[in-house]
């Protein structure tokens, strides 16, 4: 098939290129490099089955032209990660929403299946023991801007199930539970890279909150090939899936772990919300997926475990 990818150039959407590659399929891959690295896709520039086109998803004719080329659109160019959404909210509100509407649009139009990467930010601060795609949100304030990212892949949820129950397009929704792995940067305040670049450079390992905040890690690989299979999947058009993994890990617990497996010296130290982000800013103190749904409709089961995982991003800092 040839698959779009929007974001391709980001860290899920070079690996997923990777592996559509890797099986035969041949991908276009849109990024505005905004948060994609064009290092993250160099090894794949001059493949005849393989196209780069730098844009962004809010060019409705450049999408048009990318999409008519396609036979399914992998979704994944967002605005993402807490500190871009605090620092620059309207952009990131302009992409997650007005962007996400122009890919339905134009996938509707020529046909093509959509699979768009939603986020286990949409349950906000409901700390169940397993997070099921039908649970509730809570979320704070709509004046915080902490909750804007959860509000924006919300609307581009219901626009990928209204289209799919209106106008018969075959969306699917995969809620992703903290993706790790490498070409992952710390830059946008993903935990992992962020800890082991500290740790490897033998700086201070800045923990926010008192660490006691817990989340789930899945390794990239693992994640990109359930992408695969629920898109190819007839049972899972029109559906949600959770794809995260089962460790549960307090913030202070993986900073100790960072430090012991890189072999560091460093230290660790907690910094408030308020100096990490914002007055006011709130944190989720759980998020654990159930992924009971994607077990048993394509099998998945994460392979690499959380020491394997910090591992390979130690391995990829110091390369």
């Amino acid at each position: 098939m040839k698959a779009l990818i929007t974001g391709g150039a980001g860290f899920i959407g070079s690996h997923l290129a990777d592996l559509l590659l890797e099986q035969g399929h041949s991908v276009i891959a849109l990024d505005n490099l905004s948060t994609g690295q064009h290092k993250n896709i160099e090894h794949l520039l001059g493949r005849t089955d393989f196209e780069f086109v730098l844009g962004s998803i809010l060019n409705a004719d450049l999408v048009d032209d990318c999409v008519s080329r396609s036979d399914v659109v992998f979704h994944l160019a967002a605005a993402v990660g807490v500190n871009l959404i605090v620092e620059k909210p309207l952009e990131s509100l302009a992409t997650n929403i007005r962007g996400s509407e122009i890919v339905f649009e134009k996938a509707h139009k020529h046909g093509a299946k959509v699979l768009v990467t939603s986020t286990s930010e949409i349950y906000g601060k409901n700390t169940s023991d397993c997070l099921g795609e039908e649970d509730d949100r809570i979320l704070g304030s709509p004046l915080k801007s902490r909750w804007s990212y959860s509000e924006a892949k919300a609307i581009e949820e219901i626009l990928a199930y209204t289209y799919y129950r209106q106008k018969g397009l075959s969306t699917y929704i995969v809620r992703l539970f903290n993706t790790v792995g490498p070409r992952q940067t710390g830059h946008y305040g993903m935990v992992i890279p962020r800890f082991v670049s500290q740790a490897v450079r033998g700086e201070t390992v800045t923990v926010y909150g008192d660490g006691s905040q817990t989340r789930c890690f899945c390794f990239v690989g693992d994640v990109v090939k359930a992408l695969l299979a629920l898109v190819e999947h007839p049972e899972a058009v029109g559906r949600v899936f959770n794809i995260g993994g089962n460790d549960e890990i307090s913030m202070d617990a993986l900073a100790h772990r960072v430090i012991e497996l890189s072999g560091s010296t460093s230290k660790v130290r907690y910094v408030p919300y308020e100096e990490a982000y914002e007055e006011g800013f709130e944190d989720m103190q759980r998020r654990v997926p159930d992924t009971t749904r994607a077990r048993e409709l394509i099998g998945f089961a994460p392979t690499a475990g959380l020491d394997d995982i910090i591992r390979m991003v130690v391995e990829y800092h110091r390369a």
